[in-house]
Parts: structure tokens; sequence; C-alpha cells
């Protein structure tokens, strides 16, 4: 196939597009001075205020290429029904002091933004890869979120502390998803540890229950693809569909508990907090449309538990579309926002995953949020009052969600430019399509395999998100990042 025009630096692209959506790539001298003043190493004495938890078998699953490593997670079965579940996040504040220089760009940035051909990170690598990421064989400071979790899939009760630990292994997703699902044998770093085994299984137990409990109060059964570059010395060949498997789902699910339990300790200390919410779904009514057109029947308010149940049958009926079923759900909910939680205010909780208590605090190496949530973690720990006011948490939360929402853009910008790239060969072919967005900008539309979104440039009249239809690539411009299809 043709390789990119001579004329399209994809990675210049990638900073032309951060600026565009308001990010800032390069970080200041000021900040290139804080990190030539960094420790090279970590000093820390083990007291009454952090526990010395090395001797743990701990272990981080994420993805096969990722040094930003926020956290590591260690089980323990207590009895016939229950198991402690250890979860480690990287402790950021302690290289990052609130009003830094580096704190004021992340600030700024409140998160890193992944492109595909490039990485840009919200805090300097020397930290995010380095000083404050939890690779293996080191020493680091973590914040522990302790819970106990009974087969029922219900926290009985959970505990937040300060403690000293060391990764022993750096686990991937895809290799361990395999392994867990059945379809290989234990990844390399797995294979000469019987316990390290029985670790991840016992991790992964639990996490099924965690999810079977979330799914009977509503929580929604989704699916998501995403794409990456395949590259071939240097160059784009193609695009490949990237799912989430099992180790990825164990993940989650101890994540969402974890952001549960700082949730419950900021709201019991009665400290305000940045929350992490999706409201009620914005465009409910097409929803129950989209359900009668396959089979099901919502009531006419919204209800979790009726949309999780008719995505749960369509997954059993139809499970090599279930990922297009729950795209679609997932553009009719609407985005996320970051909002203020004070103290007694009623709980506005989180649709998609049916928890009332939900806070960001995993990943303080890539959202600014958790950071936030960590200091306020640490501030609690230490009975000092908290470090931000309810003005600067507002502000905050607005431009996380900003952020966010920016963040999402240059993922789809770009997306689209890599996908223009190994899409070239391809004109004149036609696709299975889903309709993922309908507003006066115009109709977009998703193609099956390979999982490639573009504009329905002919034919899109009386077309609305959710509708199936035959899609013929007409264009690709690498430059805009455009890709147009006609209804064929």
């Amino acid at each position: 196939m043709d390789h990119v025009p001579a004329d399209v630096d994809l990675h210049r692209v990638a900073r032309d597009v951060m600026r565009a959506r308001g990010f800032d790539p390069q970080f200041s001298p000021e900040v290139e001075l804080q990190v030539s003043q960094l420790p090279h190493g970590l000093s820390v004495k083990t007291d009454q205020d952090i526990r010395d938890l090395r001797h743990l078998p701990w272990s981080s699953i994420d993805n096969d290429d990722s040094r930003d490593l926020d956290q590591i997670e260690v089980a323990e079965r207590l009895s016939a029904s229950e198991t402690k579940v250890l979860v480690g996040i990287a402790d950021v504040d302690a290289f990052v002091r609130k009003s830094s220089a580096i704190d004021g760009h992340a600030a700024r940035e409140t998160t890193t933004v992944y492109t595909g051909i490039e990485m840009f990170p919200m805090l300097p690598e020397q930290l995010s890869t380095g000083l404050s990421s939890l690779l293996p064989g080191a020493d680091k400071l973590c914040i522990v979120i302790e819970f106990i979790a009974g087969d029922d899939g219900e926290i009985r009760s959970s505990n937040l502390y300060r403690a000293l630990v060391r990764n022993q292994a750096q686990l991937a997703y895809s290799s361990v998803g395999a392994w867990l699902q059945g379809s290989s044998a234990p990844p390399d770093k797995l294979k000469g540890s019987p316990d390290l085994q029985k670790q991840i299984q016992l991790q992964d137990r639990i996490a099924g229950c965690l999810r079977e409990q979330r799914y009977k109060h509503g929580a929604l059964n989704i699916e998501s693809t995403e794409v990456r570059p395949v590259m071939s010395e240097g160059e784009i060949v193609g695009i490949a569909d990237q799912e989430k498997n099992r180790a990825s789902g164990l993940i989650e699910e101890l994540m969402i508990a974890a952001n549960e339990s700082v949730a419950r300790l900021l709201q019991a200390k009665k400290v305000s907090s940045i929350r992490r919410v999706v409201k009620t779904p914005e465009r409910w009514p097409r929803i129950v449309e989209l359900a009668a057109q396959h089979g099901g029947d919502l009531p006419e308010q919204p209800d979790s538990k009726a949309l999780n149940e008719f995505l749960t049958q369509r997954k059993a009926v139809d499970p090599d579309h279930f990922a297009d079923v729950s795209l679609t759900v997932i553009k009719l909910m609407g985005p996320g926002e970051y909002v203020l939680e004070r103290p007694g205010d009623p709980d506005i909780g989180h649709f998609g995953l049916a928890v009332q208590d939900y806070t960001h605090s995993t990943a303080p190496n890539r959202r600014f949020a958790d950071i936030v949530s960590q200091r306020l973690v640490k501030a609690v720990l230490a009975n000092q009052p908290p470090p931000y006011s309810d003005a600067e948490l507002t502000a905050i939360a607005a431009n996380c969600t900003l952020k966010q929402d920016a963040a999402r853009k240059v993922e789809r910008d770009m997306s689209k430019r890599i996908a223009a790239v190994a899409m070239r060969g391809r004109i004149g072919e036609t696709f299975a399509a889903i309709v993922t967005g309908a507003n006066e900008h115009g109709v977009f539309v998703r193609v099956l395999k390979p999982h490639v979104e573009g504009m329905l440039v002919r034919g899109q009249t009386g077309l609305d998100v959710g509708d199936r239809l035959r899609a013929k690539l007409v264009n690709t411009d690498v430059h805009r990042g455009y890709i147009d299809f006609a209804r064929a």
C-alpha cells in the first residue's frame, strides 16, 4: 500500500492537533529545571505511618508497552467466603508538590494524551515512567487501598494507608488475558511461579464477584473496541482492533472498588472531593427505540438495570456485533464529567458503573484529578486540613472535564489520520457500518471491520445513531484526517 505522503509528519501533526485542542505538549523551562533537581532514587524509612509491604507478591497488569505504571495489586484469601485485596497507587504527590511548576503544568493539562503515534505525558517522563512509576524491582511509595470483599461481591470494609512496596512482576493485558481465558499458556513471567499464577487467578475470581454484584445493581455490560496502528520499519501498514479482555476486566473491577473506597473515606471524614459522574443518559428515548429494534422493551424513564438486562441478552444472542451495540449506547449516554461533591450533597452517582460513591484516584501519573484525590487522602491520613478549598476543587473539576473532552477529540483526530493512512489502499471497497453520530455537522459512521470512523458524505438522509448500513469508502485525506463514505 502507499506510504504516508512525504510532506505529512504525523508526529508534527500530533503536536499541532494537541495545540489546536488547547494543550501544550512542551514543558516550560521552569518545569525542566525542577526535573533536573529531582532525586535519583527513593530514601524512605518505614514507620507507623509508612508500612513495609515489600515482601508481598505484588504485580501490575497494563498495556504491553506501558511504562507509566500507576497501580499494583495483591490479594489474600481470608476465609471460605472473603478475600482481602490491596491496591497500591503510586505516591505521585511525594515528588510533585502542590503549586510547584510541575504541578502547574499538570493542573493545566490534566491528562496524559495517547495519540497512537506519540504519547504526550501530563508529567515529565522522568517522573511518570521513572521515579513515580511502579516499575518492577524497585522500592516505591504507595497509597494502599485495602478492602475486604465477599464472594457475593459486596465490599465488607475498607482501609487506606501509606506503604513501601516492590512490584514483583510487570504483566501485560494481552498475554494474561489470553491465559485467563484458556486460549494460551501462562506468560513467561508467570510460568516459573505457581504462587504468582494463583495470585492472579484469585484476583480474577474476586473481580468476577465484584462485577456480578455491580450488574445486579444495574451496571452496564458494555464492551468497547479501539484501534491501534500496525507499524513496520516506522511506517503505518495497517490498523488492528484492540479489544478488552479478561485481564483488563480484572483491573477495571479492582480499580472501581478502590475508587469507591476512596470516595467513602472522604465522605466519612466530611471532606469535599472531585467525583467522576455519568448522569442520566442524554438520549434515553433513542436508547429505548434502539432496544425495540433488537426486540428489547425498556421503560420510558432511565433504568440502568433494565438497560443492562437488554445488553446482556444482546451479548448472548449476537456476540459478534455486541461491541457495536455497546458503542451506540455509550454515544447516546453522553460523556462523563467531573464535579465537586461537598459533605452532605446528594449522590449523583455513575449511571454506567451503577455506583454512587466514585472518584478518580487510581491513575495519578496520568490524571490530575487523581493527584488531587491523593492529596486529599494524605491530608486525612495525616489529620491535616484539606489542601484545597471548595472553590479550587470546582475550578479543577471544570478544567478536568474540559481537557478530558479535548483529549478525546485529539485521540479521535489522530485516530482518523492514522486510519486515513491505513485505508488509502481500500478506496472503493464497501463495508458494514453503524451510525455513531448525527447532528448539525453531519452523519458519522463506524465501519465494523476494521473499526474505522468517518463522515457519510452521500446518502445520509433519515439516519440516526445506531442505524446500520453498507458504506463505500470514497476518499481519504491524511492531512486533515478525513475519511469519507457514501451509502452503498
